[in-house]
């Protein structure tokens, strides 16, 4: 009993480190004085993700679009304030354009990864 106990603690402490640690990757897409729009460039490798913080208000229109040379760059957007995935960016939807009025005031996390192979990328977001 003692054993499973100790086993169900490292497992808690683990899983919390992970938690923790795949927030801190988390880039923060900053819009320059007067602009509506900010392109990041950036690249992943097979099987990674690159995850940037963009903020919004409610009901701001957002577009977002990703581009690539070999065409195998996607994203997802999840609503930080709720933890869904956003309609036609979500975990199956391999996203490469999504647009809509935003649902929550906060900040709105793009996940970004290849579906085949390492993935160059320009990503541009768009909030008016």
């Amino acid at each position: 009993m003692k054993k499973l106990n100790m086993l169900l603690v490292l497992l808690f402490v683990f899983s919390s480190t992970v938690g923790i640690n795949s927030q801190v990757n988390d880039k923060r897409i900053k819009f320059k004085k007067g602009e509506s729009s900010a392109t990041v460039e950036g690249g992943v490798i097979r099987g990674e993700r690159d995850t940037y913080l963009v903020g919004a208000n409610k009901n701001q229109y957002m577009i977002v679009t990703i581009m690539s040379i070999e065409d195998n760059a996607v994203f997802q957007i999840v609503d930080t304030e709720t933890g869904y995935y956003l309609e036609g960016a979500g975990e199956i939807d391999d996203a490469k354009r999504w647009e809509g009025s935003l649902p929550s005031k906060g900040d709105y996390r793009i996940v970004v990864g290849g579906t085949r192979g390492n993935a160059e990328y320009t990503l541009k977001v768009y909030i008016e």
